[in-house]
């Protein structure tokens, strides 16, 4: 498991009241620090699937332009070829 730090955040009132009644009793989350770290973990993973879109997207666009390869089966011999060509 990954060393633990504090990190001090200035909130408004609001906000850390707000941030307050999302943990304690009848809650998901047992401190406001489990909840701050889940939301953090959120905003981490809809980054990442943003990244995994755009790929997608990217690889949509290559097939509409004719960037494709036939897959031989052999994911390491197409690469290994495709550095090949490209270098040329």
């Amino acid at each position: 498991m990954s060393k633990t730090e504090s990190l001090n955040i200035a909130l408004t009132d609001e906000m850390k009241k707000f941030v307050s009644s999302q943990s304690g009793s009848g809650t998901l989350y047992a401190t406001p620090s489990e909840y701050v770290r889940d939301l953090i973990r959120h905003e981490r993973d809809r980054i990442e699937a943003a990244k995994l879109r755009s790929h997608i997207i990217e690889g949509y666009q290559d097939v509409i332009h004719g960037r494709i390869h036939e897959f031989s089966g052999d994911l390491m011999a197409d690469l290994k070829t495709h550095r090949k060509t490209k270098s040329k």
